[in-house]
């Protein structure tokens, strides 16, 4: 049994994390040191991520929703700017797996990745 969960923490936060770390870089002009400093994470993380090693499968599915871009540009925004706290790094993942799950691109990915009855709708009994 795979939770949706689970789902989040392999494929939608290194996804999300690519999303800002190519905002840092390309508005911002941050190096990958400064990038990985910022999200608590590696250089070599971060160069996987660019190179579309790590988040790919999350990568396609998140790029295309217009809410999780602009979230991910909100974040960069003010990582980029100085304004943004460990408490609001919790809460803006908490904002994005809260959008996650109240939309059907949670239950598609669930549903690519494990075999779940066509009718489930856990995701949303488990959003509010």
């Amino acid at each position: 049994m795979r939770p949706p969960c689970e789902l989040v923490v392999r494929e939608i936060i290194p996804a999300f994390r690519t999303l800002v770390a190519k905002q840092l870089i390309k508005k911002f002009n941050f190096s990958q040191m400064e990038v990985a400093k910022s999200l608590g994470t590696t250089q070599a993380t971060i160069s996987y991520y660019l190179y579309s090693k790590r988040g790919k499968k999350g990568m396609e599915h998140l790029q295309s929703k217009p809410l999780i871009r602009s979230i991910a540009i909100e974040v960069a925004e003010r990582i980029a700017n100085n304004t943004f706290s460990l408490i609001d790094a919790t809460l803006e993942f908490c904002k994005l797996c809260t959008a996650l799950k109240g939309g059907e691109l949670m239950c598609d990915m669930h549903r690519r990745s494990v075999s779940i009855p066509e009718k489930c709708n856990v995701c949303r009994r488990n959003s509010t």
